[in-house]
């Protein structure tokens, strides 16, 4: 016998995130509906179907069940996990069901290579995808097509806290390569580096200054969106702070269509405080 499925324990601040996808959710597919499409959900860190709250240890649904739930329903639906004790588990929770496709494997090969090759804008198909990796798992290949193929829209969990604690060093000679590397990724080359470390001083030599440093990444991050993947319409993101009030990830959200972004906009902003 392996080791036993640990379910992944969230705080409010994932709670808050579920209701804003699963609110817009209901929104996109509501209006899809109405119009000759189809329409898919894809979840490329779907995890195991059930997440445990930390501070009661209660069992709520994660992002694919929500998903599933939602009236009307999506047409198909991609869960992909890298671990395969997860994906196990989601299929028990989610049956015999032939509109859903559940995958095993580095989300980077399977969207690129499977799924997105599937959802082509001019055979009148969409999806919205949901990006939320644990840390700087993620490449940017993967955002630059969604943006290029017009055809599907993304919430994007961005993630600063893991940048700051690996990469944002006051000294950068001491970021290691493989933190480096991870960030390039990410990023899909090194445009962070110029912006966190200036020519006219390291900010980082003053923590009074740190959190304007990281409105500065994340507004290059919200400009790479838009000028090099091609998302249109790219609103001021989210930031989800824990209990503390400190800002653990950034929640993106980008489409090609700007009555998409004013829902979004208008459902960030009920939660902002």
């Amino acid at each position: 016998m392996g080791t036993p499925l640990k379910l992944d324990e969230i705080g409010p601040w994932s709670e808050i995130k579920l209701e804003i996808i699963k609110k817009y959710a209901k929104a996109y597919t509501t209006i899809l509906s109405r119009k000759k499409l189809r329409f898919n959900y894809i979840d490329a860190f779907a995890g195991a179907g059930l997440h445990k709250l930390k501070k009661t240890d209660e069992f709520i649904p994660g992002s694919p069940l929500n998903a599933l739930f939602v009236k009307p329903p999506f047409n198909h639906y991609y869960f992909i996990d890298l671990d395969e004790k997860k994906t196990e588990s989601l299929k028990k929770i989610v049956g015999n069901n032939k509109n859903v496709t559940i995958s095993s494997g580095d989300c980077n090969v399977v969207l690129l290579e499977e799924i997105f090759p599937t959802i082509k804008y001019e055979d009148y198909k969409r999806a919205l995808c949901l990006l939320d990796p644990y840390g700087l798992h993620l490449n940017w290949e993967v955002l630059q097509t969604a943006g290029q193929m017009k055809s599907i829209e993304i919430f994007l969990n961005f993630p600063i806290n893991d940048m700051q604690r690996n990469v944002f060093l006051s000294n950068p000679e001491k970021i290691t390569p493989a933190q480096k590397e991870r960030m390039n990724k990410f990023w899909g080359n090194e445009y962070w580096y110029k912006i966190i470390y200036h020519t006219d001083g390291n900010l980082f030599e003053f923590k009074e200054k740190f959190k304007e440093t990281e409105m500065l990444i994340v507004n290059a991050f919200k400009k790479r969106l838009k000028e090099v993947a091609g998302f249109l319409n790219v609103p001021d993101p989210i930031p989800m702070r824990n209990t503390m009030n400190a800002t653990v990830y950034y929640l993106f959200f980008a489409s090609q269509k700007p009555v998409a972004m004013k829902i979004v906009r208008d459902i960030f902003n009920k939660y902002r405080s």
